[in-house]
């Protein structure tokens, strides 16, 4: 018997696939934007610099950008829910449109650290935004797929400046990553809302409306009814701060967040896109120049996650997430060895091409699970009510703990050496395959509604005798 091609679950689903990569762009945009300062802070610090930068404002312009994105938090919060999921990215791809128009005219530094403020907000509104427009409007065979599309459009934009900036006069990158937003101001005001959202705000038409046209089927009236009994059920469920910790559901989903989000950066990450050139030239390698591996290092990773993001309603979320994270930690283990052994005075000459392809296979296991497989559990572990405040907050962590890592790093490695900090990353990821063993629920297959009662400990099957 012939077995269906991995595509057959794409069938009749066109409408939602131009929803997610119309109302994504702003992701490639932030992608831009969060490696722009990797190719564009020598520029700035160099002799025919555009904009004169001392060493010190060049580090703000790094910060800076997280700063907003916790200065966007409560804004966030309160939008998504007051003006839905489509307007919020609207709004995100409107002011990262102003923001690339005053990077492109910016005369001064004092210029450019005010736009990175507001680049952060609106990628902070975007990134919670955008997970939780996908988790709600995908047919279930597909959500991861096109839950993992917003990381694949930043990975897209993350290459994409790190391969035009060297080459460009300065003000170039501005007008693509403004042009790419523009198309989706154009293009996504034309997509439905939220069915979920829409019923939230007692539309139920416009609901029913907007699901017949992501399904292409006027044979919705089940799902429609699965939908309501979940968003009525939920109504009656709280929705304060406290709740996430004081409901068992939540505090589950909550504590999962936590401890992926921090299990992403303490795999080393955002050391390694952010110090790969540092890392190997303290190796001594020697067999790809550092400037090239950048680019090298973000065309495995989006290649490895582009691969992931077909499969991953296939092979489901804690396969990929175990793989991802056992392979990453033996890739950083690899790392610590050789650095350690170069520490310690041992000749490393005649193995120097390890640090490289530890590097290299890294980028690739990261983004088979580690990379991906969180940000579609974040929108699908939070019931509707809780939504907003949950991803929001989980937002947050990831950006925390972004902080700690690279502070973890730097101390460490100034202080003992690489192999120290490299060692902790690799205890992380270790720990991160058993957590996900014993933890985390497998959510492929499931309707939104269904994780919920997996959630509670409950049987997803009986749902229907619940409410």
């Amino acid at each position: 018997m012939k077995q269906p091609s991995i595509f057959s679950q794409f069938a009749g689903t066109m409408p939602q696939l131009i929803a997610v990569l119309s109302g994504t762009l702003v992701a490639v945009s932030d992608g831009m934007n969060t490696g722009w300062t990797a190719p564009v802070i020598p520029i700035l610090l160099g002799e025919d610099s555009p904009i004169k930068t001392t060493k010190h404002e060049a580090e703000w312009l790094e910060t800076i950008l997280m700063v907003g994105s916790f200065a966007g938090l409560p804004f966030t919060i309160y939008s998504v829910d007051k003006f839905g999921r489509k307007r919020s990215l609207l709004i995100a791809a409107f002011v990262t449109l102003i923001c690339w128009i005053s990077i492109g005219l910016a005369t001064k530094i004092e210029h450019l650290l005010a736009t990175r403020f507001f680049c952060g907000m609106a990628g902070d509104m975007a990134f919670v935004a955008a997970p939780m427009y996908v988790g709600e409007i995908a047919d279930q065979k597909i959500r991861g797929f096109l839950s993992s599309v917003i990381y694949l459009m930043m990975l897209v934009g993350i290459l994409m400046v790190y391969s035009i900036v060297p080459f460009v006069p300065f003000y170039v990158p501005s007008i693509i990553g403004g042009g790419l937003v523009l198309i989706q101001l154009i293009v996504f005001p034309f997509m439905p809302e939220s069915p979920y959202y829409l019923l939230y705000k007692n539309k139920p038409e416009e609901a029913k409306a907007a699901l017949k046209k992501f399904r292409q089927s006027e044979d919705i009236d089940d799902e429609f009814m699965d939908i309501c009994k979940a968003v009525e059920r939920q109504r009656t469920e709280k929705g304060r701060p406290q709740d996430l910790l004081l409901v068992k559901s939540n505090r589950k989903a909550f504590v999962i967040m936590a401890i992926l989000n921090a299990s992403q950066h303490f795999s080393g990450i955002s050391v390694l896109l952010m110090n790969v050139h540092i890392i190997l030239e303290a190796a001594g390698t020697v067999y790809i120049p550092s400037s090239i591996s950048a680019i090298l290092f973000s065309i495995i990773m989006l290649a490895a996650a582009t691969a992931t993001s077909f499969t991953i309603d296939k092979y489901g979320r804690k396969v990929l997430l175990c793989t991802s994270s056992l392979l990453a930690g033996f890739c950083i283990l690899s790392l610590a060895v050789y650095f350690h052994l170069k520490n310690i005075g041992y000749d490393v000459l005649p193995v120097s091409y390890i640090p490289i392809v530890s590097v290299m296979v890294y980028a690739a296991v990261f983004k088979l699970g580690l990379g991906m497989v969180p940000i579609v559990l974040t929108a699908e572990l939070f019931p509707a009510k809780m939504k907003a405040m949950g991803m929001t907050l989980a937002d947050g962590m990831y950006i925390i703990f972004s902080i700690a890592s690279l502070q973890v790093y730097q101390l460490l490695s100034d202080k003992y050496g690489f192999h120290v900090p490299f060692y902790i990353f690799s205890i992380c990821c270790f720990f991160t395959t058993l957590f996900t063993t014993l933890f985390i629920p497998e959510t492929k297959g499931k309707t939104l509604d269904e994780i919920q009662f997996i959630l509670k400990g409950k049987n997803a099957d009986r749902k229907n005798n619940a409410i």
